[in-house]
């Protein structure tokens, strides 16, 4: 879907309404309350992780705004917030306290020089700070807000009655936490931040440099450019592809060594590929089709599964983790415009993973069942049921390159807008043709709310239409607010 086009202009589905309802259900859930969010791995460090699940619906949330619902800002700003809220809260980064002290099998030996560091965003540990980073930037780009440019807006904190003494409180903001994380690229080379001490990894760099971009985006700045430049020369020691033509994992920062995908695990390239689409197009789009070969298993009506490397036996114990290969291969093709095998993931999850309706939202259960008894994959784990495959099929092709090359100038934040959208009102087109807005609504009964829509930015002596008939709408202090009847979907058209 375009943001220009006929008075007809596409709508979401069904299912893509769902999966945004999903999203702004999980975002309403009361502090602490992670239910239908916890995976396989313990410990909030492996790829299903909250901080993962939140921060890649913050991006599908982007994506949907600037692709498919560009003149409803009130469908997408509060869920942003309130997931931006969680993605602040201890219980998401309280896991860097102990990762950072090291003893993993990549840093073991490194233990006896780390320490146990609280601030979760001041070394290392770019598989979170570069999400804070990166979201934080989304919303204030996307809704011309300097909302979290106010100092202290993202704040990491931590007290407990029970243990640990004085709070621990970290104050940072959009401008210095940009900047924190530039001058760590910066004094490591270019060659990228490590997640875990002494391991960077390709796949975790990239919303950095999403997030660099964004904020030259809103300040005029050239990091992104200058940091896109510096990573090219340093990954060119490397190289980003291995001898098998996948993409490298990551680099130890103390012996420079390359971790490559030796496993041939889909998350891997998938991962990577999706997000360094943003600013290598190209060198992306080269290598996918030969890549996604590798990992795909055909199934009956078109069907496709993703076959998952072995889980990895390391110092003596059997990986539990989620992998995320089927969510990410779908995330990957949807960037990639690869139709065919978007439509076939989609199709088999819809058929072998228990597609599930919960308030008016649409989720895929967590299920650790590898297979069916025919050998079908059943196995979904919460960041693809949850995120990844809403995120697909919201997305489109070249989405986030859209988002990083072909960003929203200050005439789009003129045009008229739902600013404000009732729980209880579904939104599945929201669009400004020639000047004029068209939406289409719904009113969901199931839903708490009011059944109303706030317009705003309309020129003097526009007229509303609802349904084909002229309605006044209620003036509120340079607003128009829009009452939605009951029934079926309703077009909008605010025409000057």
């Amino acid at each position: 879907m375009t943001t220009t086009g006929s008075t007809t202009g596409p709508v979401l589905t069904t299912e893509q309404i769902g999966h945004l309802r999903h999203w702004d259900n999980l975002s309403r859930q009361l502090p602490h309350d992670w239910s239908g969010m916890q995976g396989k791995g313990a410990g909030e460090d492996d790829f299903g992780s909250y901080r993962f699940q939140l921060a890649y619906m913050v991006y599908g949330l982007a994506l949907a705004h600037r692709h498919r619902l560009p003149a409803a800002p009130g469908v997408f700003r509060p869920t942003i917030r309130r997931l931006i809220d969680k993605l602040l809260m201890s219980d998401v980064w309280m896991y860097w306290r102990d990762v950072s002290r090291g003893g993993a099998v990549f840093n073991a030996h490194l233990a006896d020089r780390l320490h146990e560091e609280w601030d979760p965003v001041v070394r290392d540990n770019i598989m979170y700070s570069a999400y804070v980073q990166s979201c934080a930037l989304l919303h204030d780009h996307l809704f011309a807000d300097d909302r979290y440019a106010e100092p202290g807006s993202l704040t990491f904190r931590h007290w407990s009655f029970f243990w640990g003494g004085q709070e621990k409180r970290f104050s940072y903001d959009r401008d210095s936490l940009n900047e924190h994380l530039y001058w760590q690229m910066v004094e490591n080379g270019y060659v990228g931040v490590a997640c875990e001490p002494n391991c960077v990894f390709q796949i975790c760099n990239q919303p950095a440099i999403l997030g660099f971009r964004l904020h030259d985006l809103i300040t005029g700045g050239s990091r992104a450019e200058d940091v896109v430049a510096g990573y090219e020369r340093a990954w060119a020691d490397f190289g980003r592809l291995d001898a098998a033509g996948h993409y490298n994992m990551m680099v130890l920062e103390d012996s420079r060594a390359v971790a490559p995908n030796d496993t041939l695990a889909p998350w891997v390239d998938a991962w990577c590929g999706a997000l360094m689409n943003t600013w290598n197009r190209d060198f992306v789009h080269e290598h996918y089709p030969r890549q996604v070969a590798e990992f795909l298993v055909p199934g009956p009506d078109g069907t496709l599964s993703v076959r998952s490397a072995p889980a990895r036996n390391v110092m003596g114990q059997d990986l539990v983790t989620d992998t995320c290969d089927t969510g990410w291969v779908a995330a990957w093709a949807s960037e990639m415009g690869d139709r065919a095998t978007l439509d076939g993931l989609l199709a088999h999850a819809d058929r072998h993973m228990s597609p599930t309706r919960r308030d008016a939202g649409l989720v895929y259960p967590r299920n650790d069942t590898p297979t069916d008894a025919d050998g079908r994959r059943t196995e979904i784990e919460p960041m693809t049921g949850n995120v990844l495959l809403g995120y697909a099929r919201l997305n489109v092709p070249d989405g986030l390159w859209g988002l990083y090359n072909r960003p929203w100038g200050p005439e789009h934040h003129a045009e008229p807008a739902l600013v404000e959208v009732d729980r209880d009102v579904e939104v599945s087109r929201a669009e400004v043709v020639d000047g004029v807005l068209h939406a289409r609504l719904r009113r969901d009964a199931t839903l708490p709310g009011d059944g109303t829509v706030t317009l705003a930015r309309l020129v003097p002596g526009t007229r509303l239409h609802l349904g084909g008939a002229e309605v006044p709408g209620r003036a509120d202090g340079g607003r128009t607010v829009l009452d939605v009847p009951d029934g079926p979907a309703v077009d909008l058209v605010a025409a000057p």
